[in-house]
């Protein structure tokens, strides 16, 4: 750490609190429970894209022996909501009943059973009979606004809780647009216009775990929610208002999760837990594979397209994004995704003049939802092979383009204001910036200089890529986190927090943040996360704001008990608190004497002036500091086949000070390899008629161990002052890389832009028999 000094606990590669529990199998997750007399939930899914439900008949299914329940949208109160778990009040609109009357994909919720086992759940669920008015359906995200196009959302009572452009008579969930200078004034005194237009598509998170919730009511009357969620604040709240109970009458309690990537971002808990409460016994509701694929959330498919203009100098005179995203059925995370389009890419480089249009628009495919990327993905690979076909243009070398522009430390960008990033009234700064070193690094590491005597001139092409990227550290004034710490009578410490750890490690990395600034080691640490009765409020699990916003509020609360601390050790050793010293080994010492912190807690229990040691402390953001990254990749082209193999690929990332570097690497490592599935092989199919044709291990290929290219992991420390011991994010940035590397690396290749993905074998030969390859 640059500017932090010497740490003890921060800083280092610290075994994960949760490691030996998790090696040895232990009853961690959710299902890893046995609940007496639980009933199993069952969904039935709409079979058409678009219709209205012109009768629905459940008697046979209750009248099935082993069935304690069934819903149907007579059955629950109709109250529009999202399912986007966000804070409050929700910038996504309200346009998701429990159950709804009109269908608008195929996956939606028709009705739900709850039986004695899965097997009669599943029984049931075929015997409700469904008459349905089928509707023109509309897939094309390009003609969602178009006149004559189907209204998807025609109900009158769905609404923008905030004052935001929603037009659903249009298909427009959400819309967004900046204007920063002259931007056809700039492009017209431009040499140099690049204008590129790129595709991505439907893509699935696959958790290896799906969505999973056992609701059951307590020996108080409450309702008990064991979920597997990225943000149980946020399901108390939505599952309070979906079932009409008050959030008194809720917990939360979020085991160990399998994965989650933005998918358990959402609040689907409402249906298990209005089936517990209609019963009065315990229901489990898990999405089958197939279910999870399809009825759980996707990434937004998106057309991006962006358009920069240059002097001959290189100077960067007008940039331009148009973004379209498809937020499918449901406007879930609809303004956010497509906002971050532009706030998570365009401020990287130096622009005056700069323009941004954003729309989400509705579609009768499945819902779309968070991601990991979450908006930088789409944009970053239109931006990043723009600055790519800029660099050719300009007859530069594109790492030298890029590091002639990017931002820097101390600099602004008008950017930030115009979309909302920062505290209100003041212009954010970046406060910490490794990206030069970053590109020297990462470049070093390709072989970057001598890729030319390594091309290849027979049936298989070698190509060499790079990026840069940017993304963000929290939701700046919007979001905040809490922690709260105690000590024991050992001298150890119970940390209560509300961050989730989604197997991000966050557990250990706070507990890490928490032992440092108390002036302890890691072993002393007791980690509670997650429950909504026992531990403080936090947001959860999203916008890369665990170890910044959640790490911050850590750091203050340990820094409070520490304080207490040092005041009882100083009475215990008759000096003054400003002699003792806390070296970081659970001892305060002063003047030559020392007592341990096991001392110092039984005097504060028992021995005189009692009081429990500990306090609760809060933090939120006033800005989003963006980690910096640069990518670099070699892949080999077999121009006879089309198959891309990816040789080698290099990460370069500055994530300020990284709490642990082993953690910090495995989620750049994890990132790579889950935007190198998403560039390469990943991709949702769908027939004419929205039914996904792939949803299942099987026929939708997610890269394995063997699939992965050597790969290189480059830490660049630099210091952020507004993070805890110099922190910022990690966990997003990298998976934003592999779309325009490999892109730009295919090209550099055999001379094909490959601008829609994932770059197939058979979508490169055919680019490649285009240009005369293999004829």
């Amino acid at each position: 750490m640059s500017r932090g000094g010497e740490t003890k606990v921060v800083g280092h590669s610290e075994r994960k609190v949760d490691a030996l529990a998790l090696a040895s199998g232990q009853p961690l997750f959710t299902d890893d429970v046995d609940v007496p007399g639980l009933l199993h939930a069952k969904v039935l899914w709409s079979p058409h894209a678009h219709a209205r439900i012109v009768r629905i008949d459940a008697s046979k299914a209750r009248a099935l022996p082993g069935v304690a329940c069934v819903l149907t949208h007579e059955d629950v109160p109709r109250i529009l909501k999202t399912t986007a778990g966000q804070g409050w009040p929700e910038p996504s609109p309200y346009d998701t009943p429990m159950l709804p009357d009109k269908v608008r994909y195929v996956g939606d919720r028709v009705a739900a059973v709850a039986a004695e086992t899965r097997e009669i759940a599943e029984q049931a669920v075929r015997l409700i009979e469904v008459e349905y008015e089928v509707l023109p359906a509309l897939f094309d995200l390009r003609a969602a606004d178009a006149p004559g196009a189907p209204v998807i959302h025609d109900e009158p009572d769905a609404k923008a809780i905030i004052p935001v452009p929603y037009w659903p008579e249009r298909n427009v969930a959400a819309h967004v647009d900046m204007r920063i200078g002259d931007i056809d004034a700039a492009f017209d005194a431009s040499d140099v216009v690049v204008d590129r237009e790129v595709e991505t598509q439907y893509g699935q998170h696959c958790p290896i775990e799906p969505h999973v919730t056992i609701c059951r009511i307590d020996e108080y009357g409450r309702l008990h929610i064991r979920t597997s969620t990225q943000v149980p604040f946020h399901v108390r709240r939505i599952v309070a208002q979906a079932c009409e109970v008050p959030v008194r009458r809720i917990r939360v309690v979020k085991p160990r999760i399998g994965g989650g990537f933005g998918a358990k971002q959402e609040v689907l808990e409402d249906l298990v837990a209005m089936l517990c409460l209609r019963t009065g016994r315990p229901v489990k509701l898990e999405y089958t594979r197939s279910e999870e694929f399809v009825s759980s959330r996707t990434r937004h498919p998106a057309v991006s397209r962006v358009k920069v203009g240059f002097g001959r100098d290189g100077t960067m005179k007008a940039l331009y994004l148009r973004a379209r995203t498809n937020t499918g059925a449901y406007g879930s995370h609809a303004l956010t995704v497509v906002c971050n389009c532009g706030a998570k890419t365009l401020p990287l480089y130096h622009c005056e003049n700069v323009g941004f249009d954003g729309d989400s628009v509705y579609t009768n495919l499945p819902v779309a939802g968070a991601y990991r990327g979450y908006g930088g993905t789409q944009a970053a690979f239109a931006l990043e092979v723009a600055m790519d076909e800029a660099a050719r243009a300009l007859g530069k070398d594109p790492v030298d383009l890029r590091r002639a522009l990017h931002i820097r430390e101390g600099e602004g960008s008008p950017v930030f204001r115009a979309l909302g990033e920062g505290q209100e009234g003041v212009e954010q700064k970046i406060g910490s910036c490794g990206l030069a070193r970053c590109l020297d690094l990462g470049a070093e590491a390709i072989g970057w200089k001598d890729r030319e005597s390594r091309r290849g001139s027979g049936r298989f092409r070698r190509g060499f890529g790079m990026c840069a990227l940017m993304q963000g550290s929290s939701i700046p004034e919007i979001d905040m986190g809490s922690a709260s710490m105690k000590m024991n009578d050992d001298g150890s410490f119970n940390l209560l927090v509300g961050a989730t750890d989604l197997g991000t490690g966050s557990d250990t990395i706070l507990a890490q943040i928490a032992a440092e600034a108390v002036g302890t080691t890691l072993d002393r640490m007791i980690v509670y996360s997650s429950d909504t009765d026992l531990t403080p409020f936090d947001v959860g699990a999203y916008a890369s704001s665990t170890t910044y916003l959640s790490g911050e509020a850590v750091r203050k609360t340990a820094l409070l008990v520490r304080g207490q601390v040092v005041e009882v050790a100083a009475r215990m050793m008759r000096v003054e608190p400003a002699d003792v010293d806390l070296p970081g080994d659970g001892t305060a010492r002063a003047g030559g004497k020392s007592v341990t912190f096991e001392d110092v807690a039984r005097h504060a229990l028992y021995a005189r002036d009692q009081f429990q040691i500990g306090a609760i402390g809060s933090a939120i953001s006033h800005a989003s500091p963006p980690p910096f990254s640069a990518h670099f990749a070699e892949v080999e082209v077999d121009t006879a086949t089309g198959k891309v193999r990816v040789v080698k690929y290099v990460a370069a990332v500055d994530c300020g000070t990284a709490i642990n570097p082993k953690l910090a690497e495995g989620q750049i490592e994890g990132a790579v390899a889950n935007g190198i599935g998403y560039a390469m092989t990943e991709e949702m199919v769908f027939n004419d008629r929205g039914l996904c044709l792939n949803a299942s291990f099987r026929h939708y290929r997610i890269p394995g161990t063997l699939d992965m290219p050597e790969m290189v992991t480059i830490l660049v420390p630099t210091y952020e002052p507004t993070g805890p011991y110099g922190a910022k994010s990690v966990s997003e940035i990298c998976i934003n890389g592999p779309l325009p590397v490999l892109s730009n690396a295919i090209f550099d290749a055999v001379g094909v832009r490959l601008a829609r993905a994932p770059f197939t074998a058979e979508r490169v030969w055919r680019a490649l028999s285009g240009k005369g390859f293999g004829t």
